[in-house]
């Protein structure tokens, strides 16, 4: 497809990166040449100088032969005029990032004048997912599959786990159909088999429905204890749309925020919350409030470092689920081995998201990718494809597909049941399909075959 990106921040970067690696022909727009000069250095896409909501520039960078435009500039003012703008010279499609709530809320009313296949909100997004993790406290990270039927989380197994030095094909629970799909080792990825074992330390990615999380982490020796309390370090609007979450369902809420003028704030919005008038950073305050005992501690700061000392901190001093928002880039990869709970990074989610909907446009095109999930700090990729007809794959037991190395098939959704597949399985048409591959997944289904 032909994309145009306006903003080469942090999200618009990410974008071209993937979406280049993929095959798309993008122009990249921006007001700042230094940006663009950045891009230009390390990626081969075209660029623009000038200001994406201009009609102008727009219509000289090409709008009326492209398919999509992307507007992920720092102002939502500017990505609203940048899609308008173009769905008016182009009659393009477009995704835009909403940040200010007042605006998200109403973007619906004018979505068809602006051609919205979607907006996205980050703090809202960051927030949902904090909000999953906690909900779900036994897990690191988690992905919902197949519209909330299939979830792949991340575990990391206590050393006394029965699991532990046992090969995969050892592992079975009677009644609970489960799929280890990865397990990062040491920092190295891997696609298992059934004599691959599993050793103490591994970060496993697993595949299971909902409805049998619990059960799962009771028979592996993992304690699932639910959360009732939840210590908030920083008060911007992540935290405020994690609090109201948090609150709807009776969790306690406790926010430390260092602006008197924000504490007022929040103290309307957050009838129930304790709004605690502090630097977050103060370890005193920290101990004071309670972070010893409290059952989740998540750091929303502005400024990574000290999102990362907040979090090695309550690490030391409790037993409680660490949550960290980490949202530079080189940061996020620095920092995945330390002790600091899940990583949390609204711009990687904002982007990972926008290459979603890409996808799903480019499915309705023609490919059958329907959803990509980078997992294991991007070194895998779980993609969900729906079977719309015949082919190569479909009808025949899996044991007899000759699958490439490092690919998975890890659930088929069928009817509205979850199948965990064996080799006697097969695929057919109409299935949701969900495969785990290191490196970049596929465009087609088909793909993961072997040419033999």
């Amino acid at each position: 497809m032909k994309i145009a990106i306006v903003g080469c921040g942090k999200v618009g970067y990410t974008l071209a990166e993937t979406l280049n690696d993929e095959g798309h022909e993008l122009t990249v727009i921006d007001s700042n040449e230094e940006n663009l000069l950045n891009l230009n250095d390390n990626l081969d896409v075209m660029s623009y100088v000038g200001n994406g909501s201009s009609y102008r520039t727009l219509k000289d960078a090409g709008i009326e032969n492209t398919d999509l435009l992307i507007a992920v500039t720092n102002r939502d003012e500017i990505n609203l005029l940048s899609c308008l703008a173009a769905k008016k010279a182009g009659n393009c499609r477009t995704i835009a990032r909403v940040r200010h709530p007042e605006y998200y809320d109403e973007i619906r009313f004018i979505s068809e004048e602006l051609g919205l296949l979607m907006a996205i909100n980050p703090e809202l997004a960051a927030a949902t997912d904090i909000f999953n993790l906690i909900r779900v406290p036994s897990a690191m990270e988690m992905d919902t599959f197949a519209k909330g039927m299939a979830n792949m989380v991340r575990l990391t197994l206590s050393r006394n786990s029965p699991w532990i030095d046992k090969r995969i094909k050892e592992i079975s629970i009677r009644d609970l159909p489960f799929l280890v799909s990865a397990i990062d080792r040491n920092g190295k990825l891997i696609i298992p088999n059934g004599d691959t074992i599993i050793k103490y330390g591994d970060n496993l990615y697993v595949v299971v429905s909902p409805m049998d999380l619990n059960r799962l982490f009771a028979v592996i020796g993992i304690a699932s204890k639910p959360i009732k309390d939840v210590i908030i370090a920083g008060g911007g609007t992540i935290s405020y749309y994690l609090a109201r979450m948090l609150l709807k369902h009776k969790i306690k809420v406790k926010i430390i925020v260092p602006r008197i003028d924000r504490c007022n704030v929040l103290s309307e919005l957050l009838d129930n919350a304790i709004i605690i008038h502090g630097d977050p950073t103060n370890q005193n305050i920290l101990l004071e409030e309670g972070i010893e005992k409290v059952d989740a501690f998540v750091s929303l700061t502005d400024h990574d470092e000290e999102n990362i000392m907040l979090a090695l901190f309550a690490g030391k001093y409790s037993k409680a689920k660490l949550i960290t928002k980490v949202d530079k880039m080189n940061f996020e990869r620095m920092v995945y081995n330390l002790p600091l709970g899940s990583i949390i990074s609204p711009k990687l989610i904002t982007a990972e998201e926008m290459v979603r909907c890409v996808r799903s446009m480019q499915s309705a095109m023609g490919s059958n990718v329907e959803a990509v999930y980078k997992i294991a700090d991007g070194k895998a990729e779980a993609s969900e494809f729906i079977i719309k007809g015949s082919s190569k794959i479909t009808d025949k037991p899996i044991k007899t597909l000759h699958i490439r190395e490092n690919t998975l098939i890890c659930t088929i959704i069928r009817h509205g049941k979850v199948i965990i597949p064996m080799g006697d399985d097969v695929i057919t048409t109409n299935d949701r399909v969900v495969i785990a591959t290191t490196g970049k997944g596929p465009k087609y289904l088909e793909d993961i075959i072997k040419n033999v």
